[in-house]
C-alpha cells in the first residue's frame, strides 16, 4: 500500500471513529509503528488530524469526538490539578459535594483527601476510588450503567439517584464552553445527569481547563448563568474572559 493510500485511509479513520490507537492502526495495517508515526506527522502538518498521546484525533475533535479516559487524564494535567486544588479551596470541612466525571474531576477528588467530614458523591468509577478509603469522608457513588472508556455511570437510575440527593456543592466538567452557547457536551447521554447534578447543590461551581472555552458541541448542557463560580486556568486570553461574566476566575499554573 502507498503511502497515500494509508494516510488517507488514517484520516478517514479518524473522522469516522475519532480517536484511533496507533498500535492498532499498525497491526490493521500491517505496518510498524514508526511508519504510522511518519503518516500521522504528515496529516499533522496538513492540518488535517491532532496526535496525541498514543494515537490520532481529527484536527478539531472537541466537537465530536468523546476521548477516552487514558487520553484525557495525561492531556492538559498541570492545568487540571491547579483547577483541582482551587475547586478544593472552595470547599469547608463536613459538607457534601458532587463531584462530575472527567480527568479534571480526579485531581479535585484527590485534594479533597485534605478535608475532613465530607459526603463525596459522584457518577465516576476513577474519583470513586481516589475518593475511597478516607478515614472521615463519605463516599456515595451513583447508579447506573457504564460508558466504559470513561469509568462514568449514567442512566435514568442515575438521575434518579442524583435528584433524591442535596448537596452544597456540585462540580462540574465541561467539554465546550462557549459564551452564547454556554456549556455543551459531546455525549448525549450524559447531559440529564449534569442537569440533575446543578440542580442538587447549592453552589454549582464549572471546572475546565481553557482548552475548552470558545468551543461548542452537540447538545446543550445549560447556560453559564447556572453557575456560581467558573474556574479556568491563566491559559485562557485576557482579551477572551469579559465574555464569560464576573464569576469567571483564572487559575495560575
Amino acid at each position: 500500500m502507498s503511502s497515500t493510500d494509508r494516510r488517507r485511509i488514517l484520516l478517514e479513520r479518524a473522522r469516522t471513529h475519532g480517536y484511533l490507537g496507533v498500535r492498532g492502526l499498525a497491526r490493521e495495517l500491517n505496518v510498524d509503528g514508526s511508519t504510522i508515526r511518519r503518516d500521522l506527522a504528515h496529516l499533522e502538518r496538513a492540518g488535517l488530524v491532532r496526535r496525541t498521546r498514543g494515537g490520532v484525533l481529527p484536527a478539531d475533535p472537541a466537537d465530536a469526538v468523546d476521548l477516552p479516559y487514558s487520553v484525557r487524564r495525561v492531556e492538559n494535567a498541570p492545568a487540571k490539578k491547579a483547577l483541582g486544588q482551587a475547586a478544593a479551596d472552595l470547599v469547608s470541612d463536613g459538607q457534601s459535594v458532587i463531584v462530575d466525571s472527567g480527568s479534571t474531576m480526579y485531581h479535585l477528588a484527590s485534594a479533597l483527601r485534605a478535608r475532613q467530614g465530607l459526603t463525596v458523591i459522584t457518577n465516576d468509577l476513577m474519583v470513586g476510588v481516589r475518593s475511597a478509603g478516607h478515614p472521615t469522608n463519605r463516599l456515595h457513588v451513583t447508579g447506573g450503567f457504564l460508558v466504559d472508556t470513561v469509568y462514568t455511570l449514567v442512566g435514568p437510575d442515575t438521575g434518579a439517584a442524583l435528584t433524591a440527593l442535596h448537596a452544597d456543592w456540585a462540580f462540574i466538567g465541561a467539554e465546550a464552553i462557549h459564551p452564547a452557547a454556554g456549556v455543551t457536551n459531546i455525549n448525549v447521554i450524559e447531559v440529564p445527569v449534569k442537569q440533575a447534578m446543578i440542580a442538587a447543590a447549592d453552589r454549582a461551581v464549572l471546572v475546565a481547563d481553557s482548552s475548552k472555552f470558545g468551543r461548542r458541541a452537540l447538545a446543550p448542557v445549560c447556560p453559564l448563568a447556572e453557575f456560581d463560580t467558573i474556574l479556568t486556568d491563566d491559559a485562557l486570553p485576557a482579551e477572551h474572559r469579559d465574555a464569560y461574566g464576573p464569576a469567571l476566575r483564572t487559575v495560575q499554573v
